[in-house]
């Protein structure tokens, strides 16, 4: 998809700073996109805490790797 917007260069400067291996603008803001996108999942899974019932024999240590 191409798209046109208008970007604050400062921030588009501030977000170069704290991107070592991006070295274009398309680059930095698919990158930003995706942490959105992520960023948005998570919250969406910690919505569920406390709404997952667990069967009474279940033991988490069980599958813990050692």
């Amino acid at each position: 998809m191409q798209t046109n917007v208008v970007i604050n260069d400062k921030l588009v400067k501030d977000a170069f700073r704290y991107s070592r291996n991006i070295s274009t603008e398309r680059e930095l803001i698919e990158i930003a996109l995706k942490e959105y996108v992520m960023s948005r999942k998570r919250k969406s899974i910690k919505e569920l805490k406390g709404k997952i019932k667990f069967r009474e024999d279940y033991d988490y240590k069980l599958m813990r790797e050692f």
